[in-house]
């Protein structure tokens, strides 16, 4: 039988899922400035749990799942969402994004995934949910993905069928606006405040 994780690796396991949201924000800020040198790109902001701080739940991996021993929320994947004008340059975007990231990882060994970093494209003005920004180097792709309504109609833009967006996605208190045209610049994700238990130096 496992036995039952220390104290030690309880903060182990906690400060792996810091690290992880802080690469991750790490991500969003590289993304975010390769995007902003659109002119199509009138603002971004971070959303979903990369941009908020983490909570403790039951996680999915064992023996903590098995033990019902609470963890930091493990972030899945970076979401940013993207206000547009046109949707005629999606695939110099998903270009950019992947370049961006092609970078950090050169400049600073932090190595986050093209498909890791979602972009959720919105119309400037209304807010209306448009689609994400496909991963795929063409379109159609002819994978099984391409089959869902509406996807493709302007070419790399990707639709999921049976998906909606929380009511609340840009809520001021559930996103964290990084750039606006106007402005520029207005925070960058790395900066953002996350919180967590200290290591403990104990070994129970």
């Amino acid at each position: 039988m496992t036995s039952r994780p220390t104290r030690r690796q309880i903060a182990e396991e906690d400060q792996r899922q810091l690290k992880r949201q802080a690469d991750f924000r790490l991500a969003a800020d590289a993304v975010a400035a390769a995007l902003a040198t659109f002119d199509e790109v009138s603002a971004i902001a971070l959303i979903g749990s990369v941009a908020r701080p983490l909570w403790r739940e039951v996680p999915r991996f064992q023996p903590f799942r098995r033990l019902e021993i609470e963890l930091l929320h493990e972030c899945g994947d970076v979401d940013l969402a993207v206000w547009v004008d046109r949707l005629d340059r999606l695939h110099a975007l998903s270009r950019a994004r992947t370049a961006a990231l092609s970078r950090l990882l050169a400049e600073t060994g932090v190595g986050v995934a093209h498909h890791q970093v979602e972009l959720f494209l919105f119309e400037p003005g209304s807010d209306a949910y448009l689609g994400r920004l496909c991963t795929f180097g063409q379109c159609p792709k002819g994978h099984r993905d391409c089959a869902a309504p509406g996807c493709g109609r302007a070419a790399f833009l990707k639709q999921i069928e049976g998906f909606s967006l929380y009511a609340d996605t840009l809520a001021a208190d559930r996103c964290v606006r990084l750039y606006d045209r106007d402005g520029g610049f207005t925070l960058r994700a790395a900066d953002i405040h996350a919180e967590g238990p200290e290591l403990s130096e104990g070994t129970d």
